[in-house]
């Protein structure tokens, strides 16, 4: 990216995007934040993410739209919390303070009002005044961003596919960004199970942006959902050197190809991935999508009967300062994964008596009460397979296998509790759910051909219970 080519008051403004600054450096810098956000990467040339937000913040301290990308990204990373971090809180404050003070349009005050209603938990509402910036500004990036990440939080798989696709028409291929909606787009596809498709948009993606590292994504979970091993390797191999220097999103893609190793059963390169790749970036990083990703890749491994070793040790250092925060279920599972796996006792309590607590009142935060009802049962799963409570593992998991999709997340980051069910019920000594094991498996391979790991755990049930 050149600075040169970053849109200044003028530019924002003959695109119907008004904002409400007179600096051109500030505007600027919020088209490097959004266009590094929207690409995957820190560019390192501009002083990275948190450089332009410096920048951007000096330029004009009181540039609500700065403000709004600024806090939404903290947000959105879902590392911190407003209940527990008063720094974050009172910046999201004052960005529905200046909003309100200002002579600003009404798309930027309902930009505010959204970041405000994300912060509070109310993912739907935020979700809803993103939507309607859309209705009158289909251009505006941030808004749908923010949207489909959203969207992807909350399991909602179609919203995240037609958000996209409502705006598609109003963008032209010469307007800044464009090319990055391809790889949206297709994700949406992939995770309304159109694979066809999804692959056929983020080649789109690609033939416009060969660094694009969300439509490599998007092609990874098609190979990933299919069971398109070899091809998802090759894939994977033949691109690396295009999005290894996304550096927020390489871990991740990082764990797609490691989960092809797995798929195949070749454990030693999956872990080769593990330590040279993922672990790395997460030391660097610290960032929640790499410790989720470290958490979810050892606990399959240990799944499939893996020694990790110490790895846990080193993941639950990263996860445990995270253990009361409560920000999206989906993370708080991942973090009981790490404390279990490194055998402390009492992060473990503090995830699981926290989120009791959270759960209580959830008041109109839509994590809160979706852990009463699927947030607490499945942490609760967690714990009972690891204390070698198989058959109590699927009376808690079974009951809600369908409901899991509203953890968030994608098909394959989920595919971790289709996974434990399966596992639970095959080492349950009640023969109903031995019997539910192998229903689960030609459900799985209905749905999945082709799938070395699905062979191996059909191979692994009739051995254990002679089960045709």
């Amino acid at each position: 990216m050149h600075s040169s080519s970053l849109r200044d008051c003028k530019a924002w403004q003959s695109e119907g995007l008004l904002l409400s600054t007179s600096s051109n450096e500030a505007c600027k810098m919020y088209d490097a934040v959004l266009t590094q956000y929207v690409s995957w990467c820190n560019d390192k040339s501009l002083g990275g993410l948190e450089g332009c937000i410096s920048k951007m913040q000096a330029a004009d301290p009181s540039f609500v739209m700065g403000h709004v990308i600024a806090n939404g990204l903290e947000l959105i990373g879902t590392g911190r919390s407003v209940l527990l971090d008063k720094g974050l809180a009172s910046a999201v404050q004052k960005t529905v303070e200046l909003s309100k003070t200002q002579a600003v349009t009404e798309r930027e005050r309902l930009h505010a009002f959204a970041v405000e209603m994300f912060a509070k938990g109310c993912f739907p509402k935020a979700c809803n005044l993103w939507e309607t910036i859309l209705q009158d500004y289909p251009t505006d990036m941030l808004a749908l961003k923010f949207a489909h990440d959203s969207y992807f939080y909350m399991g909602y798989q179609p919203q995240m596919r037609d958000c996209v696709a409502r705006v598609l028409p109003h963008w032209k291929p010469h307007m800044p960004l464009y090319g990055y909606l391809k790889g949206m787009y297709a994700f949406g596809l992939v995770e309304t199970n159109l694979y066809d498709r999804a692959e056929k948009m983020a080649e789109e993606g690609l033939s416009l942006n060969p660094g694009d590292a969300w439509s490599v994504h998007s092609i990874a979970h098609v190979h990933e959902m299919r069971a398109e091993v070899e091809r998802g390797l090759k894939f994977m191999e033949q691109t690396e050197n295009n999005w290894k220097g996304c550096d927020m999103l390489a871990c991740h893609n990082y764990w797609h190809w490691a989960l092809y190793h797995i798929e195949k059963g070749e454990y030693e390169a999956a872990l080769t991935i593990f330590d040279n790749q993922i672990s790395q970036s997460l030391h660097s990083s610290g960032a929640m999508l790499d410790m989720v990703d470290a958490c979810s890749m050892l606990y399959r491994l240990q799944m499939e009967g893996v020694n990790v070793g110490d790895r846990w040790k080193e993941v639950v250092k990263f996860t445990k300062p995270h253990a009361e925060d409560h920000v999206l279920v989906f993370n708080d599972l991942h973090f009981l994964m790490s404390s279990l796996g490194a055998k402390e006792e009492e992060t473990t309590r503090r995830v699981m008596v926290s989120l009791q607590e959270r759960v209580k009142a959830p008041g109109e935060n839509y994590q809160h009460a979706l852990g009463q009802d699927l947030g607490l049962p499945m942490c609760e799963a967690l714990v009972e397979f690891d204390n070698g409570n198989y058959s109590r593992t699927v009376e808690l998991l079974h009951p809600i296998q369908y409901q899991i999709k509203g953890i968030g997340g994608s098909d394959a980051q989920r595919d971790i509790f289709s996974q434990l069910l399966i596992h639970a019920a095959l080492k349950s000594e009640d023969k109903s759910h031995q019997k539910l094991a192998r229903g689960l498996l030609v459900e799985r391979d209905a749905f999945r051909p082709n799938s070395p790991l699905t062979d191996r755990l059909i191979r692994r049930a009739t051995a254990m219970h002679g089960l045709g």
